[in-house]
């Protein structure tokens, strides 16, 4: 049977999802306690691979296996068997049509910026702390210019394996709560990197460093600008990953659950 797990994650302490000889990730962990449970090695297959230090909230997975057990059966078993870093929210037992990186129409993105002078040491590798004040209206209004399908060739990775720099925007909102500044994207799917690239623009433009109109410059052009930064992994999150409503997954995550 194929089953798909729904999984949250501190990425704090790993290389990212996907494994890596002699580093730990989030995929060698969850194959680890599905292997103590079924005593079969698996090859999971992920939503989204997220880099190291990125955190997940929605990331899904799935696998295939001979073992039948129940839900609570599965959940209680592979949370017993994980790191207090990692775990099982939700499970479905899902058709062989299903993958859970293939079959995604659209994953969603949120990075959280704790803006302040005084750094939270709460919440230290959970967010990107940035001390100046941001002027979160113009990074709003610069923002708009991204939603829609344009070529992100401009800030596309040398090492990025996608063929395409098309991409396609559904929503990009920024939204204050307090100190916490809250960037949050969906689109199609995503370039390597492309998240921390577009918030380092976005930065740049709420510090008062480039112009709202400077982020025109990043859209349907023709070759890569190095200027670009790419921030720092802690303040970002995989949140929700959509499907057709046919595999049933669930899609529940409020931003107001952080504060």
């Amino acid at each position: 049977m194929k089953l798909a797990f729904g999984i949250e994650y501190d990425g704090t302490n790993y290389h990212g999802w996907q494994k890596q000889k002699n580093l730990p990730s989030v995929q060698e962990e969850v194959e680890k306690a599905i292997f103590s449970i079924t005593n079969e090695k698996i090859n999971v297959f992920c939503a989204g691979r997220t880099d190291a230090g990125v955190h997940a909230i929605g990331q899904v997975i799935h696998f295939k296996t001979n073992i039948s057990l129940t839900d609570k059966a599965w959940i209680m078993g592979m949370n017993s068997n994980l790191p207090s870093s990692i775990s099982i929210k939700w499970i479905r037992r899902v058709p062989d049509s299903f993958h859970a990186r293939y079959s995604a129409y659209a994953r969603r993105y949120q990075y959280i910026i704790y803006n302040s002078k005084i750094r939270s040491s709460l919440y230290y590798n959970k967010v990107n702390h940035i001390y100046y004040m941001l002027d979160e209206y113009s990074m709003k209004k610069a923002a708009n210019y991204l939603i829609g399908e344009h070529n992100f060739i401009s800030i596309k990775q040398s090492d990025c394996q996608s063929i395409s720099s098309w991409r396609k925007i559904y929503n990009l909102s920024i939204n204050r709560y307090g100190n916490y500044l809250v960037i949050d994207i969906k689109a199609n799917s995503f370039l390597y990197h492309m998240v921390r690239n577009i918030v380092g623009v976005l930065l740049d433009i709420g510090s008062g460093k480039k112009s709202i109109d400077w982020i025109k410059n990043i859209i349907n052009v023709d070759k890569k600008i190095n200027l670009i930064k790419t921030v720092s992994a802690n303040g970002l999150y995989l949140v929700l990953v959509y499907y057709p409503h046919e595999f049933l997954i669930p899609r529940y995550f409020n931003v107001k659950h952080f504060f």
